[in-house]
């Protein structure tokens, strides 16, 4: 079976992050290093770009990471995770392909429970900006 083309200039997708949580942080350098296509650009919430992409900031959950895709939907927790896996390609799509298979509300339980302990086990970054190398520094956002 033939593989669709892909269009030459793909739409980024917004990622944003708890600037203030070191286990987001590792998240999007994970996620930084391993975007050989530039699919991704980062932003923490409620920041100026956060700010002026949505208006429903209310909704999005604060202690989350929230993706933009480039469609327009709104994926957060579980569902945003597998999103940037399936994204990134090779074995982080099957892995994504593996966890779709547990049920969604067990995902989001997990999901919940990491971010309970995250400010215990990560350390708090020092600003909202992970520390990326300079030729990614353009994909971050304020």
């Amino acid at each position: 079976m033939a593989r669709a083309a892909q269009p030459s200039s793909v739409a980024r997708e917004m990622i944003f992050y708890d600037g203030t949580c070191g286990l987001c942080h590792a998240m999007v350098r994970f996620t930084a290093r391993r975007d050989r296509a530039a699919c991704f650009a980062y932003a923490p919430l409620g920041g100026e770009t956060f700010r002026a992409t949505t208006r429903q900031s209310a909704a999005c959950p604060a202690n989350s990471v929230v993706v933009q895709t480039a469609a327009g939907e709104w994926l957060a927790r579980s569902a945003a995770v597998l999103h940037v896996l399936r994204r990134l390609g090779g074995g982080w799509r099957a892995l994504a392909a593996v966890l779709a298979i547990v049920p969604r509300p067990l995902l989001d339980g997990g999901y919940r429970a990491v971010a309970r302990v995250r400010r215990t086990l990560w350390a708090s970054p020092a600003g909202e900006c992970p520390v990326v190398p300079p030729a990614l520094r353009s994909r971050f956002l304020p």
